[in-house]
């Protein structure tokens, strides 16, 4: 079997809320990022509300207890550990960053769920701060796409898996603005799995005619659950019976196979002693 590729967006996907909002918020920075929402790019300003708040005593044990809070739908993780044990490679390409992603999995106990995880480098430094940075520095090597925030298209991301997974089936499960980009690039026979009336589910309205992927809209995770774990037992029925199919074929060649009679071979050759 080819297999099943299951990509996820983390923010309001995952976890119901946005990580970079909540901790904001929980931490008591909110009239500060608003005052400085305007004035730079969003991957840029949480670096910056990161060095505000270590300098205000914040330490990174705050962070992860905040983190450790974020609220989530009681049916996603046991989706995401469904699809897991179906055999399904997941991925999560996400506009937060490496440091909230995996302190909120390893929280949750699935980490060890995702093959790989997309997301803005993050890393804490020597005086105990957490730093991040953006997917792609834009300064330098900017990615060029219009659909996408400065800092990260999702769509690369995808395209890239697609070449090295290129025959695996992907489902794509997203919220967002930047998560449009990525539905684009799904090919026929993929599915995606917008949430219902957040921007990328308007987006596609508005767009269908251009996705090559069959949609299937969800509004929480109850149905994010039944869903996912529908559309993959309907592939991998499909992919039974494509092999059934194949094999079959490969039978009937064989039944053409015209049989020859034993006198058509040479003779063995006698040994003399």
């Amino acid at each position: 079997m080819a297999g099943i590729m299951v990509i996820l967006d983390f923010d309001k996907t995952i976890i119901e809320v946005d990580s970079d909002n909540w901790v904001v918020d929980e931490l008591g920075a909110t009239d500060l990022f608003n005052e400085l929402l305007p004035t730079m790019p969003w991957n840029s300003l949480m670096e910056r509300m990161m060095k505000e708040m270590h300098a205000k005593g914040k330490t990174i044990e705050e962070i992860k207890d905040v983190l450790k809070r974020v609220p989530i739908h009681h049916r996603v993780v046991p989706a995401i550990k469904t699809a897991h044990a179906l055999g399904c490679d997941l991925r999560i390409v996400s506009d937060a960053n490496m440091f909230f992603i995996e302190t909120i999995l390893d929280h949750l106990g699935i980490r060890n769920c995702f093959s790989e995880i997309n997301s803005n480098p993050s890393f804490i430094n020597g005086e105990g701060r957490l730093i991040i940075s953006p997917y792609v520095d834009f300064l330098t090597s900017p990615h060029g796409c219009n659909l996408c925030p400065p800092n990260m298209c999702k769509g690369m991301i995808i395209e890239r898996i697609q070449v090295n997974e290129g025959k695996k089936k992907m489902i794509y499960l997203g919220d967002g603005v930047g998560d449009f980009c990525p539905s684009l690039k799904l090919k026929e026979g993929d599915f995606m799995m917008p949430r219902k009336n957040f921007p990328v589910w308007k987006l596609i309205c508005e767009n269908r005619a251009i996705l090559k992927a069959e949609i299937f809209e969800w509004i929480d995770g109850k149905e994010l659950e039944q869903i996912l774990i529908e559309l993959i037992e309907k592939i991998k029925i499909e992919e039974a019976n494509n092999e059934v199919q194949l094999l079959s074929a490969v039978d009937c060649k064989f039944e053409t196979i015209p049989i020859v009679a034993h006198e058509a071979f040479p003779p063995p050759l006698r040994v003399h002693h």
